[in-house]
């Protein structure tokens, strides 16, 4: 499926509010997709549900923010 299909059906989930997907990269057998999903009651066992039916593997979720409040995450300096 085209990832307007993918979005479209992700954002059908209860519970989500939006979805964003950005191609990253093409192969010759795979394309490398980074999606961020926005809700107020993500379900992510429904979210990888739908996206194996879909056809995609989940290789990785790189941030995940939960709570009253969003907490943005900051630059720390490493000491030498």
């Amino acid at each position: 499926p085209s990832i307007i299909d993918v979005s479209r059906e992700v954002a059908a989930l209860p519970g989500i509010e939006g979805v964003n997907i950005t191609v990253k990269e093409i192969d010759v057998e795979t394309v490398t997709l980074t999606m961020t999903i926005e809700g107020s009651d993500i379900d992510y066992g429904s979210v990888e549900k739908k996206l194996e039916e879909l056809g995609c593997i989940v290789h990785s979720i790189d941030q995940a923010v939960a709570g009253k409040k969003i907490v943005e995450q900051e630059e720390v300096e490493q000491g030498e």
